[in-house]
C-alpha cells in the first residue's frame, strides 16, 4: 500500500503533539478540536498505526508519534519557509500573523500597533489570542508572544512593543473617600473596602506598594472579586470601594475625575512588555514585518 498521507493531516497532527492538547491546538489553529480529531484519526488510518495516546484528561504522542513528529517538524518548517520565499517579491507580503497576548495588552496597548501594522500591510491577517498565562507559544502553534518580564530560553529574542514603563495605580471614588477617608498606609487598606481582581487562571494576588527600600504586600478583601476588570472600575466609580490595577485601564477614570488616585507615593513602576519569538534564519514573512514595524514606531 502506498502511503500517501495529507500534508494538511501531517500539519494538524505536529500541532496536536505539540500542544499536547486538541483543545490548545484547535484554539491556536482556529479550528473545532472535532476537525483535528477527525484529521489525526485520518491520518493514523492511512499510516495504520497508533500516533496519539487519548484520555479524558491528557493527549500524549506514543512512540510511533514521537519518532514522526521528530522528524516532520524541521521538514514542515523548511516547507513553509521555501513557499514564503514568494513573498519576497511582493511589495508587501501575505499571510496570517498568530500573537499570543495577556488581556491588559490585547484591550489597550497592542490596538493602535496592530491597525497601524495591518494599514500597511493589507495581505496579512492577524489572529490575536489573550492568554494571560505564560505558555510556550510556538509549541502552541503562534508565531510570537507578549509579555512581562519572563525568562527567555536561549534561543527566544525580546524586542520592546508598547510603553517602556508602566504602574499599578490605586484610587478610588471622591464619594468613597470622603465617606470613608484617605487611608495614610498601605496597611491601612485592610480597613477598607477592597475591590480584588482575580486572573482567568484562580490567582488572587496581593496588592504590592513599594517607597524607597520599602515593599508592603496587602491582602485586601471587600465586597467584589472579579476576573472582569470592566466590573471593577464600575463598582468603584459606584463609590463600593478601592480599586488596585494597570494605570492603563484606570487613568482614563481618573482622568475624568470618576476616580480619584490614592497612595501616589506607593505606586509602582515596572518595565513595559517583549515582543518574543524564536531565532530561526528563516523567518515568516509576516512574522518579519511586524518585528519591523514594532521596531520602526519603537
Amino acid at each position: 500500500m502506498t502511503l500517501t498521507p495529507d500534508l494538511a493531516d501531517l500539519d494538524l497532527f505536529a500541532a496536536v503533539a505539540r500542544a499536547r492538547s486538541f483543545r490548545g491546538a484547535a484554539k491556536a489553529r482556529g479550528l473545532s478540536a472535532s476537525s483535528l480529531s477527525e484529521a489525526v484519526r485520518r491520518l493514523e488510518d492511512r499510516l495504520g498505526v497508533r500516533l496519539l495516546n487519548r484520555t479524558t484528561r491528557s493527549v500524549t504522542p506514543t512512540e510511533a508519534g514521537l519518532r514522526l513528529l521528530e522528524r516532520l517538524t524541521p521538514a514542515l518548517d523548511e516547507m513553509r519557509a521555501a513557499l514564503d520565499v514568494v513573498n519576497g517579491f511582493r511589495d508587501s507580503p501575505t499571510g496570517t500573523l498568530r500573537l499570543n497576548v495577556p488581556g491588559i495588552l490585547a484591550r489597550v496597548i497592542l490596538p493602535p500597533i496592530i491597525a497601524g501594522f495591518l494599514a500597511r500591510h493589507p495581505g496579512i491577517t492577524v489572529e490575536l489570542m489573550n492568554e494571560d498565562r505564560f505558555i510556550d507559544v510556538l509549541a502552541a502553534g503562534f508565531d510570537a508572544g507578549i509579555r512581562y518580564g519572563e525568562t527567555l530560553e536561549q534561543d527566544m529574542i525580546a524586542v520592546p512593543i508598547g510603553p517602556r514603563v508602566q504602574r499599578y495605580v490605586l484610587c478610588a471614588a471622591p464619594a468613597y473617600l470622603a465617606k470613608a477617608g484617605y487611608p495614610e498606609h498601605p496597611r491601612d487598606l485592610l480597613d477598607h473596602a477592597c475591590l480584588r481582581h482575580r486572573f482567568p487562571h484562580g490567582a488572587l494576588t496581593p496588592w504590592e506598594f513599594i517607597r524607597g527600600e520599602e515593599v508592603v504586600r496587602i491582602d485586601a478583601s471587600g465586597p467584589l472579586v472579579s476576573s472582569s476588570i470592566e466590573a471593577l472600575i464600575a463598582a468603584a466609580e459606584a463609590g463600593l470601594g478601592l480599586v488596585f490595577g494597570f494605570e492603563d485601564w484606570l487613568g482614563p477614570p481618573m482622568r475624568a475625575g470618576r476616580l480619584a488616585p490614592v497612595l501616589e507615593d506607593w505606586w509602582q513602576s515596572f518595565p513595559g512588555p517583549f515582543l518574543y519569538y524564536q531565532s530561526r534564519h528563516l523567518m515568516p514573512a509576516p512574522l518579519r514585518a511586524f518585528i519591523d514595524h514594532v521596531r520602526e514606531i519603537a
